[in-house]
């Protein structure tokens, strides 16, 4: 039977704030995981009910990976020495294409070793990575692709006029014992503690970069602020040197944090400005009974089910239709409730990841 590797540039759990590495985390705390060893440096921590091939860290090693200028190499060279002789092992590797060069570099030398191999590349973004004809070389290497839209996928095919490996997609999904909708009574309650039982509640959560709309958001805010006294946007993740009427800054937060905010709240606002793979923070909102407005960038229109989650902004970068957007809800809250969600849990991101293992595990027998 395959084994399975998780390669991880970072040490699992993480103890900073991450995405993948949040759904990751979920997954290995459920007791159902199909993955049998974690390739990575060295954590606080380490998981329960899973092997450990750790990177070494050591002032040696980081002499050595400096002097070579090969930043992947000791992620090969322990992978290398940690696999044996007739087995077969299942390689899971998460948007690094970095790494998936240089063990095609050394596994090209390796013909025999490459055999042993059924290597998964999963990537969080949209778009392709490489240009047409230099993406052949990777395509050629990994046997499959995990996206996280069917859009995506699309966007993929539409891009290479060779296309030899394997798809697969598979959703983001979260932990919704966190993040669930609030009771009316406890909305109350929320609303009463950060004294905001008059005002309509509109959160922006992200990292601070600008491909992420803040900006477009605090002057859509400065238009609106004229109009409606009783708004306020929570902005969630990221602090600015400023004071704006309307506005909240409450700076970066650990994940377990955020569900009260998005519970207080009554409308997501999810402003990005490049083709986001899907969009995280947007499916907790939801899920905390949020109604959503957001970009019709990336693989945003498939989460959103095109439109039937939420509100799809087909022109992101003009501030008027974030606007008219916001204006409509808030004359129409009563008719504008948020949807009832079902999907992106973490119970079916645990289900999909082992189908695709399982899969995989087929091919390779």
């Amino acid at each position: 039977m395959s084994k399975v590797i998780l390669i991880s540039q970072q040490p699992l759990p993480y103890h900073h704030i991450g995405s993948w590495t949040t759904m990751y985390k979920n997954y290995f705390e459920s007791g159902n995981s199909g993955i049998d060893t974690i390739l990575c440096e060295a954590p606080l921590k380490q998981f329960n009910g899973v092997d450990y091939c750790i990177v070494p860290t050591n002032f040696i090693s980081k002499v050595k990976q400096k002097l070579t200028k090969k930043p992947h190499q000791l992620y090969v060279e322990t992978l290398i020495k940690y696999l044996q002789p007739n087995e077969k092992y299942i390689v899971q590797i998460i948007d690094n294409f970095g790494l998936v060069k240089a063990l095609k570099a050394y596994l090209t030398d390796h013909p025999n070793i490459r055999k042993q191999l059924y290597i998964q590349f999963f990537y969080h973004g949209y778009p392709p990575f490489f240009g047409n004809f230099e993406s052949r070389w990777f395509f050629e290497f990994i046997d499959e692709m995990v996206l996280l839209t069917h859009s995506a996928y699309i966007a993929h095919k539409n891009a290479y006029t060779i296309l030899p490996c394997l798809f697969s997609v598979l959703h983001n999904g979260i932990n919704t014992a966190k993040f669930h909708p609030p009771t009316p009574e406890k909305k109350i309650a929320l609303k009463k503690k950060h004294q905001v039982t008059d005002k309509t509640v509109f959160v922006w959560c992200s990292q601070d970069r600008p491909k992420k709309g803040l900006d477009l958001i605090l002057n859509v805010w400065k238009l609106l602020i004229e109009r409606h006294k009783n708004i306020e946007l929570w902005v969630v993740g990221a602090t600015r040197d400023l004071e704006q009427t309307g506005v909240k800054f409450f700076g970066k937060m650990p994940n377990d944090l955020l569900p009260e905010y998005y519970q207080t709240s009554d409308c997501y606002l999810f402003p990005t400005l490049w083709h986001e793979g899907f969009g995280l923070t947007l499916i907790e909102a939801l899920h905390c009974g949020n109604y959503c407005i957001a970009s019709a960038l990336g693989g945003v229109p498939e989460v959103l089910q095109d439109g039937k989650l939420g509100v799809l902004i087909e022109h992101p970068h003009f501030i008027e239709e974030w606007e008219l957007a916001i204006t409509t809800f808030l004359k129409n809250k009563e008719i504008n409730k948020p949807k009832e969600i079902d999907r992106y849990t973490m119970e079916e991101w645990n289900l999909g990841m082992n189908k695709i293992i399982n899969k995989a595990k087929s091919l390779m027998v």
